[in-house]
C-alpha cells in the first residue's frame, strides 16, 4: 500500500519506518521538503517531498503534526477526494497540559471538515511513541482505539494497526473521537504530570 505521511516526528517517523518495514511504499511530506529529505535514505521503499506530493502518492495519508499546524496541511494539501486519512493528532493546547476542542465535537471531525471528501479514521492518537515498535506488554498487546464513519477505511486501517502488533479495536463513528481525545489527554497528564513516563500503554480487558 501506498502511504503518505504528513509529518515526521516521533509518529510520524516511527509510523512510516514501521510499515515501510512492512513493505508498504512511503513518502514523508513537509511544507519544506528539505526537512524530510533524510528520511528517503532510511528504506528502498520510502521517499520524501512536499505536502501535496505526498497526498498525491498515498492512498492512504497519515496526519501526525501537531495541532496548531493541522489547518497548514489542508491548506497547502489541495483536494484529497476518497483518501483515507489517518488521524493521529491530539487538539492539545500548546503546553500539551489541556485540550482546545472537545465535548460537542473533536479534533478528528473538524479534519474531516477540512478535507472535504477524505475518509477519516482517528487511530493511534491515544499511544506513545515510544511503544510503537514494542506493543507487547507482558502477555498481552497493547490496545489500539479506532473511529469512523466509512467501513472500507476503517477496515484497511484496523490492518495497518494489526500489521505493527496491535489489538485493534473498533470504537465506532467518528464522533467517538470526542471520547478518544479526552482518552489521549488523560495519557498525557500521567506520563507527564503524574511522572509515569512514557512506557506504558492502555488495554482493553474482556472476559471470555
Amino acid at each position: 500500500m501506498k502511504i503518505g505521511v504528513i509529518g515526521n516526528g516521533n509518529m510520524g517517523g516511527a509510523l512510516g519506518k514501521l510499515w515501510s518495514s512492512r513493505g508498504h511504499k512511503i513518502m514523508f511530506g513537509s511544507r519544506n521538503p528539505e526537512h524530510v529529505k533524510t528520511m528517503a535514505g532510511i528504506s528502498p521503499n520510502v521517499n520524501s517531498g512536499s505536502i501535496p506530493d505526498a497526498v498525491r502518492f498515498g492512498e492512504v495519508i497519515l496526519l501526525a503534526v501537531p495541532w496548531q499546524g493541522v489547518e497548514n496541511v489542508f491548506r497547502l494539501a489541495g483536494p484529497i477526494p476518497g483518501k483515507i486519512i489517518i488521524d493521529c493528532t491530539n487538539p492539545l493546547a500548546e503546553n500539551y497540559m489541556s485540550l482546545v476542542v472537545g465535548f460537542n465535537t473533536s479534533g478528528a471531525e473538524e479534519i474531516a471538515k477540512m478535507a472535504q471528501g477524505a475518509r477519516v479514521v482517528k487511530a493511534f492518537n491515544t499511544v506513545s511513541s515510544g511503544v510503537l515498535s514494542r506493543p507487547r506488554f507482558d502477555d498481552s498487546d497493547a490496545t489500539v482505539l479506532y473511529c469512523g464513519d466509512d467501513v472500507e477505511a476503517k477496515k484497511i486501517v484496523a490492518g495497518l494497526i494489526k500489521e505493527l502488533g496491535f489489538e485493534a479495536i473498533d470504537a465506532g463513528p467518528l464522533t467517538n473521537s470526542r471520547y478518544l481525545e479526552p482518552m489521549a489527554e488523560m495519557f498525557v497528564q500521567l506520563m507527564f504530570a503524574q511522572g509515569m513516563g512514557a512506557d506504558m500503554a492502555w488495554k482493553l480487558l474482556r472476559r471470555k
